[in-house]
């Protein structure tokens, strides 16, 4: 690892340790006050970000990146409108610093309160979209809490812009602009050099595809908080609704290909095949352009289809791609998503509330729906404001995980002169 690396990944530690006994005691009200300057900058700064990002967009084309990730990667007039009118949705939410968790007060007079603290620095790892380096500002910003993030290659300019209008924000409010820090080195040495800088970070969070991930959780001496890649599963049961499956599908396959949320796997029942396979798979690759990877039935039944191996039933595809398989009973779907599946969000479509039970209580996962999409999995759809990613792992935060899974407790003990016998 190289001295300049390591240097601007030590250094801006420092920084942001020091920043983090500065925002730890913001008030709500500075906090919200710093929230709404930078939602007013990104907007004022639209044209350069505009210009970075499209730097970004020509690099990406140039080698050869796939459209799903192009899009992961743009920014539009749209997009910046909504990272802003988030940051004003985020100011509404209740600020859970401080919050009072349980209260005790003990025989001796000792009373013990727990509260909601800010978990300190934040390291940020994540690939390709740059509307994280917004949303891990300001959601670390509103918990009181330093974050030091770490983008990709691939989004390098958006990101070194985006935190640039952030610090404009932060400079015209006197908040502590050293709360937000972006590594500008984008190799993979920088990335390695934060999982072991625990005389600095509190926590790790990666956010991206698999690999990323995986090497994150390896390789960590960092607290990691897991968040997971989505290979999502919708299972059509034989009492599903044929134009209820259709929408669904639709929805949670094609409304926005490259979010971890998208369907990327089908489970169809025995009965529901024999009554609709024809009408339903012709509609997945006629009318929605869907390539499959099926099993020998779907195969035999869709000759443009390609035989499934178990990699294709692992993989979350983030393309107009299935995996497609015929089971023959609820348990046989529950069982191939406990398998393959990645403990994201899970789907089924039926009108029998029997096997909607079996289904939601057997398949392990963050999110399981019954007659719904995948694609609700969102901090902004289950009221919790910007999310910093939906965690996949049991401990500490599962789903997605909003403003309260960026706090840690602390326990406050006030007495009046107690000793312990």
């Amino acid at each position: 690892m190289s001295k300049t690396i390591t240097n601007e990944v030590v250094e801006k530690g420092k920084r942001a340790k020091k920043a983090s006994y500065l925002t730890n005691t913001k008030s709500t009200a500075e906090k919200n006050e710093a929230l709404r300057s930078i939602a007013q900058q990104l907007l004022s700064d639209l044209d350069v970000l505009l210009a970075e990002n499209d730097k970004d967009i020509t690099a990406g084309k140039g080698n050869g990146l796939d459209q799903a990730t192009i899009d992961r990667i743009l920014l539009n007039e749209n997009r910046i409108q909504a990272m802003s009118d988030a940051i004003l949705q985020l100011i509404e939410l209740e600020d859970p610093v401080g919050e009072v968790v349980e209260q005790i007060t003990k025989e001796n007079g000792l009373r013990i309160i727990k509260k909601r603290v800010p978990l300190g620095v934040i390291g940020m790892i994540y690939e390709a979209r740059p509307n994280v380096t917004i949303d891990a500002a300001t959601l670390s910003i509103k918990t009181g809490n330093a974050v030091i993030l770490r983008g990709s290659s691939s989004a390098k300019h958006s990101n070194i812009a985006l935190v640039a209008s952030i610090h404009r924000a932060l400079d015209a409010v006197s908040y502590p602009k050293d709360a937000v820090l972006l590594i500008e080195d984008t190799s993979r040495e920088t990335a390695k050099s934060l999982f072991t800088l625990t005389e600095y970070l509190d926590v790790l969070i990666p956010r991206g595809g698999k690999n990323l991930i995986d090497l994150v959780v390896r390789e960590s001496t960092v607290p990691v908080l897991e968040t997971g890649a989505g290979n999502c599963h919708i299972y059509l049961d034989e009492f599903a609704n044929i134009e209820m499956a259709k929408s669904i599908v639709k929805n949670a396959k094609t409304q926005r290909l490259s979010v971890c949320n998208a369907a990327e796997s089908l489970l169809l029942h025995q009965k529901f095949f024999q009554n609709y396979g024809t009408e339903f798979l012709h509609y997945l690759q006629d009318q929605l352009k869907i390539k499959i990877y099926g099993d020998k039935k779907v195969c035999a039944l869709l000759p443009e289809a390609i035989e499934a191996t178990e990699a294709h039933y692992a993989e979350e595809f983030l393309a107009l791609t299935l995996s497609v398989k015929v089971v023959e009973d609820v348990a046989e779907a529950v069982h191939h998503i406990n398998l393959f599946g990645t403990n994201h969000s899970e789907a089924i479509i039926t009108d029998d509330r029997h096997n909607a039970d079996i289904f939601l209580n057997s398949v392990d996962a963050a999110a399981v729906y019954h007659n719904a999409s995948t694609r609700f999995t969102d901090g902004f759809e289950f009221g919790y404001g910007a999310e910093i990613g939906i965690s996949t792992q049991k401990l500490h935060a599962r789903g997605p995980m909003g403003l309260p899974a960026l706090t840690s407790t602390k326990y406050y003990i006030h007495g009046n002169g107690q000793i312990r016998d």
